[in-house]
């Protein structure tokens, strides 16, 4: 049967109204670096219609690339050699199906937008803590098939951390029906972590149930500014002294960030009259009674008189703290402005950090001069290390040496015991540093999950594992 006959067939077994033409917003990642192809798209309804579809592609041998908001920074959402497959966007499904305030769980499906997690949660003055910049379009069934990460780690855990059930299609069609809200139930392997984090190879998560939390009575966030790293990981011990479990993030952000926003914008407001050459934010989320403002300042003092900051800001008002992480949230967006020659999602030991950073530069001067752009979740050891081209110059004049940077960085990762992708995933740009990288015994475990669950290989081909 050709490509073209299997479609057809396809079509004829699946309801017409799910049938989308692939227009170019299914085709784009967000940095430009890939365009992708496919034969048409498929938007579901609900869970019977996934598994209809599911069924149907396992029988006709359609491969599918599951689509959530399009916001994945690995390439996992499309692929450029897949002229007779089809995506299956979740975006369709968007009810929430449960809130149990007493439990303390939220129940939606996989195509409701983070932000609107987070706005039912606060409605009843709750708090879901996965928190990163694409919320406002990033949908939670690819947040989870990702294991996403974001800015709250340090407090809550990944996204993983946060779910207490899913419900998903598996590649035969299918139903795993496992929105259970229990926190507690050991009855064998647990299908709900395995399917967290596989990026739709093994299936296609279609709905979750949520760990809600209480809502901090109090929040607060200061802007510190360090001498260096090493530095900022004495705060970090320091902050966790004073503060304790109210410490929800801690952010670490190099002057060439603030350099960008200068560069290309947006226009935010600069807290310092001089730029530090790196600085911290610190975000804290507290109980009744408690005064985040004076423990920031209280905690200011204290690390002054170590010589760990020499200048900091304090937010006054929730409008002030908002402004604060506008800044942060915003080094994404001008980094995509002025168009990285090699970005880096790594994570590290906590303790080795400083010394990643120290020691990085050179390995990158023997390729080349360039710009360095690193910050990131010091808490949790995950970095954001990016490489630019000089003023005048554009990534486009530096496309030989993209690999050859990215595997020095990598190669030092490596060697310090880091991992090559902390949050963002594997997807189609990272699976030759996985098998380069990755330990053997869990790449065949995988290899052999993968053939168990979808022999057919049409679950995301090409994704986190070569040729399936």
């Amino acid at each position: 049967m050709t490509a073209s006959s299997k479609l057809d067939a396809l079509k004829g077994d699946l309801p017409a109204d799910i049938w989308r033409e692939a227009t170019p917003n299914y085709l784009e990642e967000p940095r430009g670096r890939w365009q992708g192809k496919a034969a048409a798209v498929l938007a579901p309804r609900s869970t019977e219609e996934v598994a209809l579809a599911l069924r149907a592609c396992a029988a006709h041998r359609v491969a599918v690339i599951p689509y959530g908001g399009g916001t994945g920074l690995v390439g996992g959402q499309l692929s450029e050699n897949f002229d007779h497959g089809v995506i299956l966007s979740l975006e369709r499904m968007r009810a929430i199906r449960a809130m149990d305030e007493d439990g303390r769980s939220l129940t939606v499906e996989a195509g409701v937008i983070l932000a609107d997690i987070h706005a039912t949660a606060q409605k009843a003055g709750l708090l879901f803590p996965l928190s990163l910049a694409s919320q406002g379009s990033a949908r939670i069934g690819g947040l989870l098939a990702t294991n996403a990460g974001g800015v709250n780690v340090l407090r809550y855990g990944n996204a993983r951390d946060l779910v207490l059930g899913i419900e998903a299609v598996m590649p035969d069609g299918s139903i795993f029906h496992g929105l259970s809200p229990l926190r507690k139930n050991n009855t064998g392997y647990d299908l709900r972590h395995l399917l967290i984090g596989s990026e739709g190879t093994l299936g296609i998560i279609t709905a979750a149930s949520l760990r809600l939390f209480p809502e901090p009575a109090a929040q607060g966030a200061a802007l510190m500014a360090v001498p260096d790293p090493s530095a900022a990981l004495s705060l970090l011990r320091m902050t966790q002294d004073v503060v304790g479990e109210g410490l929800s993030a801690f952010e670490l952000m190099h002057r060439q960030g603030f350099d960008f926003l200068a560069e290309v914008g947006p226009d935010l407001r600069q807290p310092f009259d001089e730029i530090p050459e790196w600085c911290v934010l610190i975000d804290l989320g507290l109980g009744v009674g408690q005064d985040p403002a004076a423990l920031l300042e209280g905690l200011f003092a204290r690390a002054f008189e170590a010589d760990l900051v020499s200048d900091g800001v304090i937010a006054q008002s929730m409008a002030q703290r908002d402004d604060f992480w506008a800044l942060r949230e915003n080094i994404p967006e001008t980094n995509r402005r002025i168009g990285s020659v090699s970005s880096h999602d790594i994570s590290l030991p906590v303790g080795l950090v400083p010394q990643f950073i120290a020691d990085i530069p050179a390995r990158i001067a023997q390729i080349g001069e360039f710009r360095h752009n690193c910050f990131g979740h010091m808490g949790d050891g995950n970095l954001h290390y990016n490489i630019f081209p000089m003023p005048g110059k554009t990534r486009a004049d530096h496309l030989a040496e993209r690999d050859v940077i990215k595997r020095a960085m990598h190669d030092l990762v490596h060697e310090m015991g880091g991992s090559v992708s902390a949050e963002h995933g594997i997807g189609r740009l990272k699976v030759d540093d996985l098998e380069r990288y990755g330990d053997p015994a869990k790449l065949a475990a995988m290899r052999a999950i993968k053939a168990a669950l979808d022999p057919h290989g049409i679950m995301n081909p090409g994704a986190v594992l070569r040729g399936r």
